[in-house]
């Protein structure tokens, strides 16, 4: 009889010691604050799988959905760069503490101005096939810049300045976004589609090394990308003041075509 409590008790205790194990793994000593803003014609729901996977590592994660996309009716017409920075800093001020500050294509330049504003606020900025800017460089200065994207190739991107909206053209949405994704992702994006406002991508950004240039940069480049050659990743990594550097498979949105890597590297971003 005392064989089989010792048995029942030393069975409890490896119980026990394997769930904390598993409790553990899922847990980081440090968990972090992720901020997530995505890119142009996309919306919130691009980062669902990734904040899923953050989430369940323990961190807190915001996703910011940008005006004028996803569910906002706010006017193409009145939508600038500096409203999406206050948008960001407006969700930054809800977290305490420093956040990892993760922007996606158009999303680098918010970041970087949201960054310049308050630059105490940030532990990391994490471009993911984003535009890092210079001082003084619009979007539409960059992409001009990129003789590898298919974006600007004639008649994909339609323009409608009346209205202060720019669409991509319809058959093009698949092969610029999401060309590595499943059917199932493909329609979805195509599903979410939205015009995007115009002015944002002509307003310059103003960056200065005391701000800007004191929070630290990593970048995640995407090999497959259509809209953000790696030809230009390339370009604005090796100006940018980059201070870690990952690689990822893909075409120009990896939280949906590989959302669990991505995942990891942002976990890994914020171990480092």
């Amino acid at each position: 009889m005392k064989k089989l409590k010792l048995i029942q008790l030393f069975v409890i205790a490896c119980i026990f010691i394997l769930t904390s194990c598993s409790n553990d793994d899922n847990q980081p000593e440090n968990p972090k604050n992720y901020v997530l803003v995505h890119g142009a014609w996309q919306a919130s729901f691009v980062w669902k799988g990734v904040k899923a996977n953050l989430e369940k590592k323990g961190n807190k994660v915001i996703v910011v959905e940008l005006p004028g996309h996803g569910n906002d009716n706010t006017s193409p017409g009145t939508i600038t760069l500096d409203l999406y920075k206050e948008k960001v800093i407006d969700a930054l001020s809800k977290i305490d503490g420093k956040v990892i500050l993760v922007g996606h294509s158009l999303g680098g330049m918010i970041i970087s101005s949201v960054a310049e504003a308050i630059p105490s606020k940030i532990e990391k900025l994490v471009y993911v096939a984003a535009y890092l800017p210079l001082s003084g460089q619009t979007l539409d200065n960059l992409a001009h810049m990129d003789p590898d994207s298919q974006l600007g190739v004639t008649g994909n991107l339609i323009f409608n300045y009346d209205q202060g909206i720019v669409d991509v053209k319809p058959d093009q949405i698949v092969n610029l976004f999401i060309q590595d994704g499943t059917p199932e992702i493909q329609n979805l994006v195509v599903k979410n589609y939205r015009t995007e406002p115009l002015t944002p991508f002509i307003n310059p950004v103003t960056l200065t090394e005391q701000n800007f240039g004191s929070v630290k940069k990593v970048y995640i480049k995407t090999l497959q990308d259509h809209v953000v050659s790696p030809y230009l990743q390339n370009k604005m990594i090796a100006t940018g003041k980059v201070e870690s550097l990952y690689q990822i498979n893909t075409g120009h949105s990896p939280f949906l075509s590989q959302p669990d890597e991505l995942s990891s590297i942002l976990t890994k971003i914020g171990a480092n």
